[in-house]
This record gives structure tokens, sequence and C-alpha cells, in this order.
């Protein structure tokens, strides 16, 4: 059954639009916490020179991305693999980039980590991981909608919140990446983090 996030169907434009600037012009994209399938079935429509793996943890979300991925018929979108950023087995994946919308604030801290170990070990050099979600600033107070969003998630485990840019580019520096660029997006406090691989030796 196909799924729809209206957070997704508003924010796709602004993603595709940031990713243009970031992403090889040919390879593998593997994206990580895939949820409906719209970001995957918008993004490999607007950009098919690439291939795009999407993937889920949650069978539920598996389902409505081939759904959708049924619908929209792209011959770059791949079926989507059952794949945790918590369980190792993704880091066997092929990529030329690596994706994650949206997951890491509704996900356990560990996964900010893992995201950036794995990434590192399947990206070549050079090879990008971009992240995006609600993310706040270390020493700055969460107000408007970064404070609903981080209240309402501790609310409901208190273990989930919005994350910190900075654990994100510091993850990644104990394993080999380094920032690229971090981009403001539309909805307040929304970003768009793009890490890069060093070379392999660095990392593996």
């Amino acid at each position: 059954m196909k799924r729809t996030a209206a957070a997704a169907l508003r924010n796709r434009e602004p993603i595709a639009a940031a990713l243009a600037g970031v992403l090889p012009e040919r390879g593998r994209v593997l994206e990580l916490g895939s949820g409906t399938g719209e970001h995957a079935v918008f993004l490999a429509a607007r950009f098919p020179a690439l291939e795009w793996q999407p993937s889920d943890p949650d069978p539920e979300a598996r389902a409505s991305i081939a759904a959708w991925s049924r619908e929209a018929r792209l011959p770059n979108l791949l079926p989507p693999l059952d794949l945790d950023l918590r369980v190792e087995t993704w880091q066997r994946q092929p990529a030329d980039a690596v994706l994650c919308l949206n997951v890491l604030h509704a996900a356990a801290p560990g996964c900010l980590e893992a995201l950036c170990r794995g990434a590192a070990r399947v990206l070549p050099p050079g090879g990008p991981v971009a992240v995006y979600g609600p993310f706040s600033h270390r020493g700055v107070p969460l107000g408007g909608r970064l404070a609903r969003i981080d209240a309402k998630l501790r609310a409901h485990d208190p273990a989930l919140g919005v994350r910190e840019a900075e654990a994100l580019v510091e993850a990644g520096g104990r394993h080999g990446l380094r920032l690229d660029r971090e981009l403001a997006m539309p909805e307040g406090g929304d970003l768009l983090v793009v890490l890069r691989a060093a070379a392999p030796a660095a990392t593996r």
C-alpha cells in the first residue's frame, strides 16, 4: 500500500535542487531510510543517469516504496532493500553516494555514528554522504519549529530528538569524512549536511 508524507511533498523540490550540486553524474545512490518512497521516486526521476537504491528496515515502508515504484516505472529505480543503519550488512552495498533524509532525529543516537562509519566504508574517495533533516547548532537554544519537533520526539522516546549538526560533522571526522557543505533549507531548522569520503586507507 502506498503511503504519503506531507513533508516529503513540501521539501522534495528544494532537496533535489541542493543535490544537483552534490551527487555524481553517474553511479549508484544508496538511500537509507527511504520511508514512504516518495523521495526515491521523485529523485530517481530527477536524476535519470543515476541508479537509485532505496531501502528501509520497516516492511510496511518497503511495501509503500515498491508500490510507488511500480506506478512510476522508472528504469533507474531499484527494488527496495531491507537495510538497517544499525546492522553492518548495509555496508556491503556498492554506492557512489549515500543519502539519508529525515532519519536521524527519529532514530536511536547510535545511528548517527553508524551512518558515518558505514558511509566511509562504502563510498569511493570523494564520494558524498548527504544528510537532510532538522538540525540544531551547539550552544543555540531550540526555538519555534525545532523546539516543537524535539519535544514531540522526546515525549515519545527520550533517546530521540533533534541532533546537533556539529555531532554529525564530528562523527564523520572520526571515520575519514570531511565536511563539504551545510545548506539551510526552506523549512526552518532543516539542513542538508554533505560530507565527503577520504582516501580508502583512512577509512578501511
